[in-house]
């Protein structure tokens, strides 16, 4: 009975009845979640192609390195901690359509021919990091070994010759092949990037700033008249910018390499920065912009690859990134050219590979290519922090350079 009561009492709702009809809330909000999985499906994919067809581009191209150390597979994460490694980057003078209407004389009388001027190691350690940044001068007179070219052929060893003409001789590899007997240091990894190269990677940034101090500067062969003081610079003002040579110190190719190592180093403080690592089309720009203007060597191609070396410098303090010059003396066979200073040469070699942190000792330029300012803004010191400072290995003073840390303006002239 009790049951029968309680079935009777239950409220139900003939078959033949009218269903309530769903309201226009909810009816919103299913097509609202249609939506975003159909937005959230077509981003992945867009997402997906996008990375795909940099990282295709990134590998167009890429060069073998002759001799070059084996390197493990690569895999998510940063570079194996325990292991140090070593980029040679090199820009070439190679002019393509846009810097060909811009530098108009400059590249009609190139003949076709490619120089490595611009040829940068740099060195990360193994754990705890800190970068060398070595720039070696395009003048510098090396002994060269015997080189194997892309296509196969050998080319012959020289005992000496200026390593600007290394590329045109036998390629990247050769240059890189020479640079580590050079050093007697394994180079793992190798890119190229010509002027349009610069030109679209600090576009893709929003531009550098940069200090100029003196009178300004002033450069009739680099079309340069611009006023002494900050200066954000894209573009072809950024090609302009790091070719200057009249315009800065006392007009020589070395006065040039110190004012590119505050071009450098203001390039990788911004790079690094919270500001550009957040900005997701920044970074793709960014990303587009090496793709589009790099020759990587066949072992930096793999994206992962890219991610681990890239992951490697994320918690490298701007106090251990440093940019040196290669130290160096007038050639006694050529008072245009210079060859290795040997003593300072052999301690820099040796500091480098001890894997400390390096003590700078020398001026910050050579040849008065730029001065040591105040920075704009000071670094903050962390009071929580009482990690014991890491022991550094002392430079001599012949080497001159600049740490990330340190702000230099260029030592602008009006010749």
């Amino acid at each position: 009975m009790s049951r029968a009561a309680e079935v009777g009492d239950r409220s139900t709702v003939a078959r033949h009845a009218n269903l309530p009809t769903p309201s226009a809330l909810s009816s919103l909000l299913k097509l609202v979640a249609i939506s975003l999985g159909v937005l959230l499906v077509s981003s992945i994919a867009v997402a997906t192609f996008v990375v795909v067809d940099v990282l295709n581009r990134v590998s167009d191209g890429a060069v073998a390195l002759e001799d070059a150390p084996e390197v493990e597979p690569p895999s998510l994460g940063a570079f194996p901690a325990d292991k140090a490694f070593s980029i040679l980057v090199v820009g070439t003078d190679e002019c393509g359509e846009v810097t060909t209407k811009l530098l108009g004389r400059r590249c009609s009388e190139a003949d076709g021919l490619s120089r490595n001027d611009v040829n940068l190691l740099v060195h990360v350690s193994a754990a705890p990091r800190n970068v060398t940044v070595v720039s070696l001068p395009r003048d510098l007179g090396i002994p060269v070994p015997e080189c194997t070219r892309e296509d196969g052929t050998v080319a012959s060893s020289m005992w000496k010759a200026s390593i600007n003409s290394l590329y045109e001789h036998a390629g990247l590899s050769c240059v890189v092949k020479t640079v580590s007997e050079l050093g007697d240091i394994p180079i793992e990894f190798a890119a190229k990037i010509s002027f349009e190269g610069v030109m679209e990677v600090t576009d893709a940034i929003g531009g550098v700033e940069v200090c100029i101090g003196g009178e300004g500067i002033r450069d009739e062969y680099t079309a340069i008249d611009w006023p002494a003081g900050p200066r954000t610079v894209s573009g072809y003002e950024a090609l302009q910018f790091i070719r200057t040579r009249h315009g800065v110190g006392d007009g020589s190719d070395l006065a040039r390499i110190s004012n590119q190592q505050q071009y450098m180093s203001r390039l990788a403080k911004k790079v690094l920065s919270e500001e550009t690592l957040t900005d997701v089309p920044k970074v793709l720009r960014l990303a587009n912009a090496i793709a589009d203007n790099i020759v990587p060597s066949e072992s930096m191609k793999d994206p992962l690859r890219l991610a681990q070396l890239a992951l490697a410098l994320n918690d490298v303090p701007f106090s251990d990134f440093v940019f040196v010059q290669y130290p160096n003396v007038t050639d006694p066979d050529d008072d245009d050219k210079v060859v290795p200073n040997e003593q300072a040469a052999e301690a820099l070699w040796a500091a480098i590979k001890s894997g400390q942190p390096l003590q700078l000792t020398g001026d910050v330029a050579t040849h008065e290519g730029v001065e040591l300012v105040t920075p704009t803004t000071p670094a903050t010191p962390d009071p929580s922090s009482t990690a014991t400072p890491a022991p550094r290995t002392t430079l001599p003073p012949e080497i001159s350079g600049q740490t990330a840390e340190q702000e230099t303006c260029a030592r602008g002239n009006q010749d």
